[in-house]
């Protein structure tokens, strides 16, 4: 059983990757999950059953919280839980898109510790330990240095029209897209794009693993507010998501609306 945190996350991202890849582009079971929370394939909840079991062998007092376990309260009287998205980018999944993944996190004192996201088709394991740095397949990564005007965005079309802005004033800004939310947090750490931002309450499975690994890199990751992020909440969401280097997350940040409605 692999030693430290980090390897064990590694380790079972890759694991969590073989069983993906077994489903992909097979057209797997697909049902929708209640209120409108998006579909689930059977290849979700095979990487998920795979994952509670092996973590759990390996850290039986860790907390668990996973998109695809109906959650409860146990997890916040651990001292650390694991974080995980079984697979980040669902949709993208169903649709034979390169861009899902797994996101594994360990969470202490509502800070993340230790992440591990990994791209089975790409062949991308994006790591990082709380001080520690972060890497892509082993090396070192950083964000961009891009100034607002030059700068290309992650995230959905909503996220820049007037209503998010003070006066109405969209950042002069290029916009593009990928499905997974933990993905556009490590293509901000590895400096492919200059940031992401989402004004949607996002779930921490989606974005734990992602902001450490973006953090560690040297980005500036906050809520929509500008606030630390903080996980392990007893409503396990965080009101929006703002990452980029820290010149260009301190000029979109200065730009935003307060009191942001959510789109």
């Amino acid at each position: 059983m692999p030693g430290t945190d980090l390897d064990l996350l590694s380790t079972a991202a890759r694991a969590a990757g073989e069983i993906a890849m077994g489903y992909f582009c097979k057209n797997p079971a697909v049902n929708d999950k209640p209120d409108g929370a998006g579909p689930v394939t059977e290849a979700d909840l095979a990487v998920n059953a795979m994952l509670e079991q092996f973590l759990a062998e390996a850290r039986p007092d860790y907390g668990w919280l996973s998109e695809e376990t109906e959650d409860g309260t146990d997890r916040l009287g651990t001292k650390r839980q694991f974080v995980i998205d079984p697979i980040d980018g669902t949709r993208g999944f169903i649709e034979g898109s390169k861009d899902w993944g797994h996101a594994l996190a360990v969470v202490e004192d509502g800070r993340v510790i230790d992440a591990a996201v990994f791209m089975p088709v790409r062949d991308l394991l994006f790591t990082a330990s709380a001080g520690k740095g972060a890497a892509r397949n082993g090396a070192p990564i950083q964000p961009t240095q891009t100034p607002l005007e030059d700068a290309t965005i992650l995230g959905a079309k909503i996220n820049l029209t007037p209503p998010f802005w003070k006066d109405g004033q969209v950042p002069p800004v290029k916009r593009t897209f990928r499905s997974s939310l933990a993905y556009r947090l490590c293509l901000v750490a590895d400096g492919s794009f200059d940031g992401m931002l989402t004004f949607r309450p996002s779930w921490e499975w989606d974005i734990a693993a992602g902001a450490l690994i973006a953090t560690e890199a040297g980005a500036i990751v906050t809520d929509q507010a500008n606030q630390v992020l903080r996980f392990n909440n007893p409503h396990p969401q965080v009101p929006g998501v703002l990452a980029a280097g820290p010149k260009l997350h301190k000029a979109l940040a200065a730009r935003l609306e307060p009191g942001l409605s959510k789109p």
